[in-house]
This record gives structure tokens, C-alpha cells and sequence, in this order.
């Protein structure tokens, strides 16, 4: 049995503009067309 895997969607700079929350908590940032969601900076 096989499986198959969803490719995740590849975003351009403009659609990660217009996709990006505004006055988010979080921090994403986007590498080669992948959105990655950012963790909190650790430190003071």
C-alpha cells in the first residue's frame, strides 16, 4: 500500500504579503516558497 504525500503550496513574496496576519504574535518567514512559523527569540 502506498501512501501519498500532500505537497505543501509554494507561495510567492506577494502572496506571502497579502496571506501575513496583521499585529501577529507570531513571527513567519518565508524560504523558498514554504511559510515557516518562527519561534520567540530566547534571551534578554
Amino acid at each position: 500500500m502506498t501512501q501519498s504525500k500532500a505537497e505543501p503550496k509554494l507561495y510567492s513574496f506577494d502572496e506571502f504579503i497579502s496571506w501575513y496576519p496583521e499585529n501577529s504574535a507570531v513571527r513567519y518567514e518565508l524560504h523558498d516558497g514554504v511559510i515557516i512559523e518562527m519561534p520567540k527569540p530566547k534571551g534578554k
